[in-house]
Parts: structure tokens; C-alpha cells; sequence
């Protein structure tokens, strides 16, 4: 990633190996399922946050309502695969943090918008 990439878009760039890393192991029942899915929801959580970065002052806060609210369904998605053992609990609880992380900065980011 170059120097400009928000701290943000990087921690979910990570956010999504460590996903891609879960989804590879996940039973085949579920990584058809829950494992694409929550992959496609880090991608799309980026894809708003990279035209947050990119967009006019005006439109920021609509993207980054639309990034939060994806990054809470990852939430949800990762607590399914932990509430179902389904597995590594390290490695779930370290993306867990870095998506607790993310949603911090998120939130940040989304007051300073609609403050100004």
C-alpha cells in the first residue's frame, strides 16, 4: 500500500487476510456460506471507505454509515464462527480486535464529518 492509504483502509486490508485465512479453514458447509460472505462484506466495507477517502466533503458520511454498517455485520458473522467453534478462537479474537480497532477510527472519522 502507498503512503497515502488511510490507516484505517490498511487495518481492514489486514482485517481481510486474516478473513481469508479463516474462510480457508472453515468446514465445507460453512465457508460456502458464512466463509464467502463475510470475505465479500470486508470487501465491500473497503470499497466504501476507499470512496469515503475519495468523494467530496458532502457525500463522506453516507459512505462511512454504509462501511459501519458492514463492519458490524462482520461483527456478527465472526461471532458465529466463534459462537460455533468453527475455528482457530486466537485468530478470531486478533480480528476481532483489529475490527474493534477499525470501528474506533470509523467512528472518529464519521463525527469529524458531520461536525464540520
Amino acid at each position: 500500500m502507498d503512503a497515502t492509504t488511510l490507516p484505517v483502509i490498511m487495518l481492514l486490508f489486514d482485517v481481510y487476510k486474516q478473513v481469508t485465512t479463516i474462510s480457508v479453514k472453515l468446514p465445507k458447509r460453512w465457508n460456502y456460506g458464512l466463509g464467502i460472505s463475510i470475505e465479500k462484506s470486508v470487501l465491500e466495507c473497503l470499497e466504501y471507505l476507499v470512496m469515503a477517502k475519495n468523494a467530496p466533503k458532502q457525500l463522506k458520511s453516507a459512505y462511512l454509515i454504509k462501511a459501519s454498517a458492514h463492519l458490524e455485520m462482520i461483527r456478527f458473522k465472526l461471532r458465529l464462527i466463534l459462537e460455533n467453534k468453527l475455528a482457530n478462537e486466537t485468530i478470531i479474537f486478533q480480528t476481532q480486535a483489529n475490527i474493534a480497532e477499525a470501528g474506533r477510527m470509523l467512528g472518529g472519522w464519521l463525527k469529524s464529518t458531520q461536525s464540520t
